[in-house]
C-alpha cells in the first residue's frame, strides 16, 4: 500500500492542465502571428526546419516530470512493519437526534448544527478514547462505527442532516439498543452512550432501553437542546412546518424524558447551552472511569520512496532539454 506522508503537495498536480492549456494557447498566438506574415503554406516552406510535433512532445515530457516530481515532494511511502499498538481509553457512543425538530432555531444557527459542532469540538478532547456516531429519527443508523480517528468523525459529522434519516419521528430507545450493539468486542467497562435530542419522542420506551444499557455496564447520558417554550420549524422556502390543521408546529424540549433516560442509564441530563453545550462535563465524568486497553494492527515503520520519482523526474527532465524543436538535419538512414 502506497502512502504520502505530506499529502498537501498533491494539489501542485493541478497545474498540469493549467500547463497544457497555457501551451496550447501559445502555439494558437504563434499560429496567428505567422499567418500574418502571408499564407500558412508558404511560410512554412520558409521555415523548413520547424517541427510541428516536437513542441507537444516536450511539453508532455514536462508535465510526466512536473508529476513525478509532484509525487516525490508528497513523500511517497510503503509500509514495512506490521505491530500491534495498545492504547487505553474509553469508548463513546453519541446518539445524534437528527429529526426535523432539531431545525428549531432556538440555538444559532439551529440546534442540528449547533450539536454538531459541540460534537466536533468533542473529538478534540479526546486522546487515545474511542468514538462512534448513531444518528435517529423514526430509525437509527450507525453513521460511524466506533474509531480513534478523529479526522474521519469529523468528515463523517460534517455530512449529517435531517435528510440522513427517510424517517422522521424520534425513536431514542431505538438509537440507545443501536449504540449498545455498536461498541467493540474489546470494550467491557469504559463505555458511554450520549443521547443528544429534544427529547420529542414519539416512538419507543427509552428508558426500558437505558436501563438494558445500565444491565450491560453502559453509562447513558443525555443532553436536552431546545426550549421549554419552543421554537417552530423552520422548512424549504422560509416557511414555518405546520400541521395537518394548517397550525404552525411548535417543538418544546421534553427535560422530563430526557432525566427519566438519563436516571434510568446510571449517567445524568444537562441542558445544553449557547456557550456552554454539556459535552465538558460529561467528558470530565468520563475520565473517572476505570480505561480500557485496546489493541489494534498499525503500519509502524515506513520505507520512504520519494528518491525513485525525484530519478524518474530528472530523467524525463534532461530528455524534454534534449530534444528541441527543430527537425533533425539529416535522416538517420539515408538511401
Amino acid at each position: 500500500m502506497l502512502l504520502f506522508a505530506d499529502y498537501k503537495y498533491l494539489y501542485l498536480l493541478l497545474l498540469i492542465p493549467v500547463f497544457l492549456l497555457g501551451y496550447a494557447l501559445l502555439r494558437w498566438l504563434r499560429k496567428r502571428r505567422v499567418k500574418a506574415f502571408g499564407e500558412e503554406e508558404l511560410v512554412n516552406a520558409l521555415m523548413p526546419s520547424r517541427s510541428r510535433s516536437k513542441g507537444w512532445v516536450r511539453m508532455v515530457l514536462f508535465c510526466l516530470g512536473f508529476l513525478f516530481f509532484v509525487l516525490g515532494l508528497a513523500r511517497p511511502q510503503t509500509g514495512a512493519k506490521l505491530s500491534e499498538r495498545k492504547t487505553r481509553g474509553a469508548e463513546i457512543i453519541v446518539a445524534l437526534d437528527v429529526s426535523n425538530s432539531m431545525l428549531a432555531q432556538d440555538y444559532s444557527p439551529n440546534r442540528l448544527e449547533r450539536a454538531k459542532l459541540a460534537i466536533s469540538r468533542l473529538t478534540d478532547l479526546l486522546q487515545d478514547d474511542r468514538i462512534g456516531l448513531v444518528i435517529f429519527a423514526g430509525t437509527s443508523f450507525v453513521q460511524l462505527p466506533v474509531t480513534t480517528d478523529y479526522v474521519s468523525a469529523k468528515m463523517f459529522l460534517g455530512n449529517i442532516d435531517t435528510g440522513s434519516i427517510p424517517i422522521q419521528g424520534t425513536a431514542i430507545g431505538d438509537a440507545i439498543r443501536l449504540s449498545i450493539k455498536s461498541f467493540s468486542a474489546q470494550s467491557e467497562k469504559s463505555r458511554v452512550i450520549i443521547v443528544i435530542s429534544d427529547g420529542e419522542n414519539h416512538e419507543d420506551d427509552p428508558v426500558a432501553a437505558a436501563k438494558d444499557a445500565a444491565e450491560f455496564g453502559i453509562k447513558v447520558y443525555t443532553i436536552g437542546v431546545g426550549s421549554a417554550d419552543g421554537q417552530p420549524i423552520p422548512v424549504e422556502g422560509g416557511s414555518l412546518l405546520r400541521d395537518q390543521k394548517g397550525e404552525i408546529v411548535v417543538t418544546k424540549l421534553d427535560e422530563k424524558t430526557l432525566r427519566e433516560i438519563a436516571r434510568a442509564g446510571n449517567g445524568a441530563y444537562i441542558h445544553a447551552g449557547n456557550e456552554e453545550f454539556g459535552l465538558n462535563p460529561i467528558v470530565q465524568d468520563i475520565r473517572r472511569l476505570e480505561d480500557e486497553e485496546f489493541g489494534s494492527i498499525v503500519f509502524e515503520e515506513y520505507d520512504e520512496q520519494y528518491m525513485y520519482f525525484f530519478g524518474i523526474a530528472l530523467l524525463l527532465f534532461v530528455i524534454e532539454m534534449l530534444i528541441g524543436e527543430r527537425k533533425p538535419r539529416r535522416k538517420l538512414f539515408e538511401l
